[in-house]
């Protein structure tokens, strides 16, 4: 007779145990719960146990610091962490403690139930090594929200790697601190981190600032100038706005990355490139491909694993924590202490921030500075908020109608069709306008209705007056992360 695989669980939420020993039990595991840390290290002593899961916050004990003594006496052990905290930090000492997987609170039941399965067919054997010493009140990464959680996932998985990251994401949503993040609590950590941004360098020097020159390799080359990937040696080297790369760049990186060496512009002697790659950009690198802006072949060698970073409107929860969390820097610097009224918070938080974070930054900064009242009021964010919009207002072409209106939306479709027609015309290609609008489009009006759904596909589909296999196609096209959630 086979023997049930049986799930320690230690949480001190009672309706947490009582939901996971419901949902394992029915899935044909046996589950032993407690809520304190000391039992659950009693079992896992006494050789009890096929999988743990535990929480963080337990009243004797930091689940964290139970997960590097459980993997030293028993390695094949897999270790489930949960967490309401929920920050980057909590991701990546899990990871780097030796859990099989960090999830945060709330989470997705048939995720976990998967996560389960994975974790008992392919135990994790990793031993644990020393967590990043970041200290929690200066966290590159502020949010708490599904999508955010997601994010702190993936950097804790790579913080043991070196592959190349592709992270996307609009202007001002924080891509250059998901490539610092990497860095930070990656295995290349004491190497140098090196950025460099393409649209703000001249085409005719970019391979010069990439791979450096010879002294006399140009007019105006009067000594040798090291590039940013010798000065990345050992470290990262992030690539911002990747698309504004241009076409002979993007060849000769290309062969940097297959061939892993490069030569200096008017060089002769290969170096080898010791630097690992994140690249960036707010562009839509497909529709770059498909009208030749872009090499394909480039493309997939630096999407190995790609981050798509979401605006602060998807993640409407992340504004009243950052928002505090930018006040609180403002006052570390100097500035007059600030708070904000609840009100203030609600109204905050209703705002699209067409800037993004980068935005809201700013204007936490200029409360700090300019705001003669401790407290900030509604009617002060009011004021402000009523300016910005006015002037995004103002952009427009004369005669649009009010925006959000049904004829302002239409306008400015055709607009953005009217540019995609003239782009198209310039270069003379046919047969890709369709796709063209199609790949603006599509993403996120599907990204918009699996948001209404609560990611359920059945719903969406149905919403979308798609076929549900249709549906799941194009969420792979255009990588779109679904993540049904409850709690």
């Amino acid at each position: 007779m086979t023997t049930l695989p049986t799930i320690l669980i230690a949480d001190d939420d009672r309706s947490i145990r009582t939901v996971l020993t419901q949902a394992l039990g029915r899935s044909g595991y046996q589950v032993r719960t407690t809520s304190s840390a000391a039992t659950l290290w009693r079992w896992v002593e006494d050789g009890e146990g096929d999988l743990v899961i535990t929480d963080v916050l337990m009243p004797d004990e930091n689940g964290l610091d139970l997960v590097p003594r459980i993997k030293r006496i028993r390695p094949e052990l897999p270790v489930l962490v949960m967490s309401a905290q929920s920050t980057i930090l909590t991701a990546v000492q899990s990871t780097q403690r030796g859990a099989f997987e960090y999830l945060p609170k709330p989470f997705d039941l048939g995720e976990l139930l998967s996560i389960v399965d994975r974790a008992l067919k392919q135990p994790a054997l990793a031993a644990p090594v020393e967590a990043s010493k970041a200290p929690e009140d200066n966290l590159p990464l502020i949010g708490r929200s599904g999508s955010m959680q997601e994010i702190y996932r993936v950097i804790a998985r790579l913080t043991t790697t070196d592959l190349t990251v592709m992270i996307t994401g609009e202007s001002g949503s924080g891509k250059e601190l998901v490539a610092r993040a990497l860095h930070d609590y990656g295995r290349r950590r004491q190497g140098p981190f090196v950025a460099i941004n393409m649209a703000a360098i001249p085409r005719e020097l970019i391979e010069s600032e990439l791979f450096g020159h010879e002294r006399g390799a140009f007019t105006g080359a009067t000594n040798r100038h090291i590039g940013r990937f010798e000065q990345a040696a050992g470290g990262t080297l992030f690539l911002d706005e990747i698309g504004d790369m241009p076409p002979e760049a993007q060849t000769r990186l290309l062969r940097v990355l297959q061939e892993g060496e490069f030569t200096t512009v008017g060089g002769r002697q290969p170096i080898r490139a010791n630097a690992r790659i994140v690249a960036a950009t707010h562009r839509d690198l497909r529709v770059l491909i498909r009208s030749g802006q872009f090499r394909e072949d480039l493309f997939y060698r630096l999407n190995v694993v790609p981050i798509r970073l979401p605006p602060l409107r998807e993640r409407a929860g992340d504004i009243a924590l950052l928002a505090q969390h930018f006040l609180g820097r403002a006052q570390a610097e100097g500035l007059p202490a600030k708070t904000l009224a609840p009100e203030a918070m609600l109204r905050l938080a209703g705002y699209r921030w067409p800037g993004n974070v980068r935005e809201l930054e700013n204007l936490m900064r200029r409360f700090s500075a300019l705001v003669p009242q401790s407290v900030i009021t509604e009617e002060i964010v009011e004021a402000e908020l009523a300016e910005r919009v006015s002037h995004d207002q103002a952009a427009p072409h004369a005669g649009d109608a009010t925006p959000d209106t049904p004829q302002a939306v239409e306008r400015a479709i055709e607009r953005h069709v009217a540019r995609l027609m003239g782009e198209a015309r310039d270069k003379g290609e046919d047969g890709v306008l369709y796709d063209r609008v199609l790949a603006a489009f599509e993403e996120p009006l599907i990204r918009l209705v699996l948001g209404e759904t609560r990611g359920n596909q059945i719903r969406a589909a149905a919403m979308l007056g798609l076929n549900r296999n249709t549906l799941r196609k194009k969420i792979r096209e255009h990588e779109i992360g679904v993540t049904r959630r409850v709690g």
